[in-house]
Formats: structure tokens, C-alpha cells, sequence
């Protein structure tokens, strides 16, 4: 059985999905991407402030199915450019703890929805 998660403070689906699925103990997320959940706008300031509300967007999702970055098994990262992973990979770092970190794939990608810099997605687990 499957429970579709939703939150207001992420931003809303642009496409027929659901920010996350909780399938018994696992959470399977959307990608996620900078829009401001408040205004509807993307965050392309820089890359740094578009990696910042990809992850606070994926932190309101997790919470939604009572979860944290804790319980974070996997992250897939999809960026338009690698020149731009060492920022992307700082931002990144200050949600996760070191020793505990998930596995993670970066790919460098041709185009994301709306041609956004940065998209992840994350798999959890209770």
C-alpha cells in the first residue's frame, strides 16, 4: 500500500506526481528543484542560494512523512553543468552529518524541468 505525501511548503507538483510516496517504512521523493514554495519563483540567484531551497524544499518533504535528513538512504543529484558541483556539493554537505552521509550519484545532465541548474531526489527510510 502506498501513501501519497504532500506539503504546502514545498512547491507544488509541475506534472502528473507526487512529491513523495511512502511505501511501508520507505519514502521515494520527486526531484525536487529551487522554486520558492511561498512565491512560486525560482531561486537562480546563485548556485549556491538554487542547491539552498532544492534542499530546504526535499527538508519540508521529508518532514511531511515525519522524517529528516537522518533518515536519508540514497540521494540522486542532477546538474546541468559539474563546473558547478564543488558549490553544489557545499550546500549539500551542511544537511547531511559526515559519518552517517547517504550513497549519492551526480550526474551531469543536457536540460531539468524549467533549465534549472540543480535537481535532487531522495530515498528514506523509518
Amino acid at each position: 500500500m502506498k501513501k501519497i505525501i504532500i506539503t504546502q511548503k514545498a512547491p507544488a507538483p509541475i506534472g502528473p506526481y507526487s512529491q513523495a510516496i511512502l511505501s511501508g517504512n520507505t519514502l521515494y521523493t520527486s526531484g525536487q528543484i529551487a522554486i520558492n514554495p511561498k512565491t512560486g519563483e525560482l531561486v537562480l540567484s546563485s548556485i549556491k542560494a538554487e542547491t539552498k531551497q532544492v534542499m530546504e524544499n526535499m527538508k519540508a518533504v521529508l518532514a511531511a512523512a515525519e522524517m529528516t535528513f537522518e533518515n536519508v538512504v540514497k540521494t540522486s543529484i542532477f546538474i546541468s553543468d559539474m563546473h558547478n558541483f564543488t558549490e553544489i556539493n557545499s550546500v549539500y554537505a551542511e544537511y547531511f552529518n559526515k559519518e552517517t552521509a547517504p550513497a549519492r550519484e551526480t550526474v551531469e545532465v543536457a536540460n531539468l524541468p524549467k533549465f534549472v541548474n540543480v535537481e535532487i531526489s531522495m530515498i528514506a527510510v523509518k
